[in-house]
């Protein structure tokens, strides 16, 4: 497994490296064969009045993305609520997406490797060259993914995966832009745009 680790107001020791690692690899060891690669971001609150210490790690198994983030007032308990987090989801995501769920002679496709799809041909001339840096307005982050059409079930269980509020999707019956969210009191809901 490939682990990139980064540090938001902090600096990276070897302790806290080797720890990370550790416990990413023990949380994932039952699940090496669809874990590809796992990206870690530890933060430190910049106010010292607010004890908050924010471990972030995403995954990407078999070209599904899951995602777990867990806070505390101490960076190491941090790293082992998310460790067992993403324990939770993988073993969730596993048992969803195992054999007995699909018809006979019928498997999911493979995510093909890094080094299958790198093209090894050499670049010939500057890509800088008449280009210019633009820096995004502040505060504005984008992401960029693919969106393949599912049902809300499938999205719900996405939702459930990357650990955050909500989940756009294409809807696979109307081809269109759709939102699922977390209901404050319970259950989930939807967001689609009206004619």
């Amino acid at each position: 497994m490939k682990l990139l680790i980064h540090g938001r107001n902090l600096d990276i020791t070897a302790a806290l490296r080797e720890y990370t690692e550790s416990k990413l690899e023990r949380a994932v060891q039952h699940y090496s064969d669809m874990v590809v690669e796992a990206d870690v971001h530890l933060s430190v609150a910049r106010n010292p009045r607010v004890p908050q210490q924010t471990a972030e790690v995403t995954v990407f198994a078999n070209g599904t993305v899951i995602r777990a983030q867990e806070r505390s007032e101490n960076l190491y308990a941090s790293i082992d609520l998310v460790a067992n987090k993403l324990s939770r989801q993988l073993r969730r995501y596993k048992e969803r997406h195992s054999d007995h769920h699909h018809s006979h002679g019928h498997r999911a496709s493979e995510t093909p490797t890094t080094e299958a799809v790198l093209d090894e041909a050499a670049v010939d001339g500057s890509l800088l060259e008449g280009k210019e840096a633009h820096l995004p307005d502040p505060g504005v982050r984008r992401k960029y993914f693919p969106m393949p059409a599912m049902s809300v079930e499938e999205a719900r269980h996405q939702l459930d995966l990357i650990d955050h509020d909500f989940y756009l999707f294409r809807d696979a019956g109307t081809n269109e832009l759709q939102v699922i969210y977390r209901r404050n009191h319970g259950g989930y809901g939807v967001i689609q745009a009206r004619d």
